[in-house]
């Protein structure tokens, strides 16, 4: 048994045990109960928040490094939600006091709300009824919401007083409401307006205490230095439009970059944009506490062209000079048969593809694109339209080419197999008619001369099936590769004509082998079928982009190489040794001491044509490469409802030597 000591040492030990508890209960009720306070008031809270930085695009240069389209330093109103009023009375005072400052300096800004700036408010006419359902849904109104009732909507959400004039309303709403669109935010801040003029950047700078949460930006603005060389393939920029915000914001864009619309600025748009940084900005207990960039900002890739500026206004001049001699000489044919001083040229280079000089008229200067847009689109001759890449025209006689390819290669004629010409040609007892009465001729004449009964016979003896294989591999009908946009054409078959609702008769396959059926071409086709010839079936695509550097251009990242889209198995080797030999005995028809090929110290190889057109007469048309022997250009040429074209090769080839050297 225990003694009574040990029971009281047990008895003393167990009330020290519940002593010292009691001690940390009470502390611990002193820590969260009578001093939370003071720990709460220890304790950080920590928070990070993200933004894109835009990165500089990339500079466009011509083939000699000239500067096409630059950048230059601009200034942009932003809007940055960590110190803009959360009231929304005091947004709205700022946002008015903004605008105001904007319009005295006639600084235009756009919203994304389709709605009237008057009232009574309507729903702005020309918006598709997918993107006023999306509107309706973020403003929170249901589909049967009358532009009014979002006003109201939007009224009310954001605090917009009642004592304010319709017009001020309206500005604020369209200001609040597209800053909801472009999901407004710490991590994705509003630009309003860009290009902002020194002064109203003095004034606002000035203001800054009073307008919280607007900041002044430099931003790097587009700017076109050369606006006369190539101004449809250059193209424009502009900001990211509501319909295609998605788009951008799954390729990582914030939506306020400027991007590509049209042209190279589009089609290089990958290259060109860059890579945005982070900027990260870190917050202590709602104080920023950290600023700084994490990832830092990739400037845009420069492009180079394959076309020279000094070649290319070269040649814009010789096709506008042609244009006016003629139509000021020969007045009364233009006006009797509605003929416009139109046309196009496109200058390939020979071994590789590359477009050296692409000329259309009538054309514009891009610097002057978005001030005059609306001018420029209601010009006469349409200005904005690209007649090289675009424009379809009947490819006439030069077609003849392809039709005298096919023939020999697929063994129908050889070099010496003639075909009577005796100005008519009777096909199921109906006359075709020819430009001459030729006799007995075969292939190499028949293409100097242009003999349409030569090529009747033989167009019926290939069929149209086999016609449609050589056009194919000539690239008829098809878009050629180009970076930019171009027009693909048709082909002259019974299914083009069946789409078309018109009727195809067994003699269309003779209209069809001499280029006057509803065959429609670009004059850049036609340079590639040239080309294509002086390569021996050879079908190289064409392009604009010599190379891409990174932005200071000292480091070639990409060289483009030339590319074989189709090649003609030739059967013999004597194919185009016909088809050049008439070429090159064409460019001896008909032309004056001025405007001959004859005594350039190199042979020329050329084809016209004079398709018939139902809007006017006809159309003028040729085709070419030279030399002859060794091929370092190929050309194509149209003037709409004109004549001698042709007449504009010497001078062509007169500006290659000029600016690139001897032949």
């Amino acid at each position: 048994m225990r003694s009574a000591s040990e029971y009281l040492k047990m008895a003393l030990a167990i009330l020290l045990v519940l002593t010292s508890a009691s001690v940390c209960v009470l502390r611990l009720m002193k820590v969260q109960v009578v001093n939370s306070d003071a720990y709460h008031k220890n304790e950080v809270v920590t928070s990070s928040y993200t933004q894109k930085i835009a990165p500089t695009r990339g500079e466009i240069v011509d083939a000699a490094g000239l500067t096409i389209v630059s950048n230059h330093v601009s200034y942009a109103v932003v809007i940055d939600e960590k110190n803009f009023p959360s009231d929304n009375a005091a947004g709205n005072a700022i946002l008015l006091r903004l605008t105001e400052i904007l319009e005295e300096a006639g600084v235009t800004w756009e919203d994304s709300l389709s709605i009237s700036r008057r009232t009574p408010y309507a729903f702005d006419s020309d918006t598709e009824e997918s993107r006023l359902k999306v509107m309706k849904r973020k403003i929170g109104v249901n589909a049967y919401a009358t532009a009014q009732n979002c006003m109201d909507v939007l009224c009310e959400t954001y605090g917009i007083r009642e004592n304010l004039t319709p017009s001020q309303k309206r500005t604020i709403a369209g200001i609040r409401y597209t800053m909801l669109d472009d999901d407004f935010s710490i991590s994705n801040r509003f630009q309003l307006a860009n290009n902002l003029p020194m002064d109203t950047v003095t004034k606002l700078s000035e203001l800054a205490p009073q307008m919280q949460g607007v900041l002044i930006e430099q931003t790097a603005a587009r700017r076109i230095e050369v606006g006369d060389v190539i101004p449809h393939e250059i193209g424009t920029t502009g900001p990211i439009y509501a319909e295609n915000a998605q788009e951008y914001l799954d390729k990582g864009y914030d939506l306020n970059a400027i991007v590509g619309i049209s042209g190279l600025e589009r089609a290089m748009e990958e290259e060109l944009q860059g890579k945005a940084g982070v900027r990260t900005i870190t917050y202590e207990n709602g104080i920023a506490v950290s600023d700084e960039i994490t990832e830092p900002v990739d400037a845009g890739h420069t492009i180079r062209l394959t076309v020279n500026a000094e070649f290319q206004r070269g040649l814009q001049g010789i096709l506008e000079n042609f244009l006016k001699n003629f139509y000021t000489i020969n007045r009364t044919y233009a006006l009797r048969y509605n003929a416009a001083a139109s046309g196009a040229l496109v200058v390939l280079d020979a071994k590789t593809g590359a477009i050296l000089g692409e000329a259309t008229a009538p054309t514009f200067d891009l610097t002057e694109y978005s001030e005059h847009y609306d001018e420029l689109s209601k010009k006469p001759g349409k200005p904005l339209f690209n007649r090289a890449t675009m424009g379809l025209y009947r490819p006439g006689s030069t077609f003849k080419t392809i039709t005298a390819t096919a023939g020999l290669n697929e063994g129908i004629v050889d070099g010496t197999t003639s075909f009577m010409c005796a100005g008519t040609y009777q096909f199921h007892g109906y006359p075709y008619h020819c430009t001459g009465h030729h006799g007995y001729i075969a292939v190499a004449p028949a293409l100097r001369v242009s003999c349409n009964s030569y090529f009747y016979e033989l167009s019926r003896l290939l069929t149209i099936d086999n016609i449609v294989k050589y056009a194919d591999l000539y690239g008829i009908g098809q878009h050629t590769g180009i970076e930019t946009a171009d027009a693909a054409g048709w082909m002259a078959t019974p299914e083009t004509y069946q789409q078309q609702g018109l009727e195809w008769t067994s003699g269309q396959v003779l209209q069809a082998g001499i280029g006057n059926g509803d065959t429609n071409v670009t004059p850049l086709q036609l340079a590639v079928v040239a080309n294509t010839i002086a390569n021996e079936g050879k079908r190289l695509r064409p392009y604009l982009v010599d190379s891409i550097w990174d932005y200071n251009q000292t480091t070639c990242l990409k060289k483009t190489e030339p590319e074989v889209l189709s090649e003609i198995e030739l059967n013999n080797s004597d194919v185009y040794r016909f088809v050049e030999a008439g070429m090159i005995q064409a460019s001896g028809n008909g032309f004056p001491k001025k405007y001959s090929l004859q005594n350039l110290g190199y042979s020329v190889a050329i084809k016209t044509g004079t398709p018939q057109v139902a809007s006017r007469v006809q159309d003028s048309v040729f085709i070419g490469y030279a030399p002859a022997d060794d091929p370092k250009i190929a050309f194509a040429g149209l003037v709409e409802g004109g004549e001698y074209s042709k007449y504009m090769i010497r001078d062509i080839l007169l500006l290659y030597e000029e600016v690139y050297g001897d032949m």
